[in-house]
């Protein structure tokens, strides 16, 4: 735990350039170190009750540097409910054993056109500041002879979503995932999204948002994009 406290203070504190620039210098920068979500080798070496004690007594901490009194009615209960809601709820897409299962189905129809799910509504976190991102998600597929069911569209967004995020990685994991899982390029995923950490807070602009797209396959053709736009738009 000694070690573990050195390392936390010496990262809070650390002035060590990134790309040639300070923390400070980059501000609300997007930074994505890749693909997958960064995480620790021994991630899951605790289990979530234990997580959750931790947390709560962590948050408890914050709490009480930031002058509130723990002892309120109103106040008691917040540090175990903060880490219930961040290891049940919004972060629970963390751990892989929350990935939703997926049956896939023979495409008997023979439905060779796209098929798109759009407007999913999601709600993730934006791991710069730990402030919601709130947004939708269009997902389009074309079957290379295997469908999916429509809600397992959905909870894929939002187990991807349920994490500290950068809407761009956000955008490939989805993507990258149901191109494994229907055997297929053919996948477009869009996501239009408003991020608190804009609106709430820094530049404070409640106005903007923040789009971003993965084309793959077929996808990529200037006519399979103006075609899903126009089932998006409709």
């Amino acid at each position: 735990m000694k070690d573990q406290d050195t390392l936390i203070n010496t990262l809070i504190n650390s002035e060590e350039l990134l790309n040639g620039f300070t923390h400070e210098e980059i501000g609300d920068d997007h930074l994505s170190t890749g693909l997958e979500t960064p995480m620790k080798p021994n991630a899951f070496a605790m289990s979530d009750e234990e997580k959750k004690e931790s947390i709560a007594k962590l948050f408890a901490q914050i709490m009480d540097v930031m002058g509130l009194d723990l002892n309120d009615d109103s106040l008691r209960g917040t540090p175990k409910r903060v880490a219930k809601m961040y290891i049940e709820e919004i972060f629970s897409g963390l751990n892989p054993e929350n990935k939703p299962k997926v049956a896939l189905f023979d495409n008997k129809y023979q439905y060779n056109q796209m098929l798109v799910e759009k407007d999913i509504t999601f709600y993730s976190n934006c791991e710069h500041h730990f402030v919601p991102i709130i947004g939708k998600a269009h997902v389009a597929y074309i079957s290379s002879g295997k469908v999916i069911g429509l809600s397992k569209l959905n909870r894929i967004v939002q187990y991807y979503a349920k994490r500290p995020q950068v809407q761009e990685r956000l955008t490939n994991q989805i993507a990258i995932e149901l191109q494994t899982i229907l055997d297929t390029q053919d996948i477009a995923v869009i996501i239009d999204a408003k991020h608190l950490c804009v609106s709430s807070r820094g530049v404070k602009d409640n106005t903007s948002a923040t789009v971003t797209s993965y084309y793959g396959g077929v996808f990529k053709s200037s006519q399979k994009i103006t075609e899903l736009q126009n089932y998006i738009n409709s």
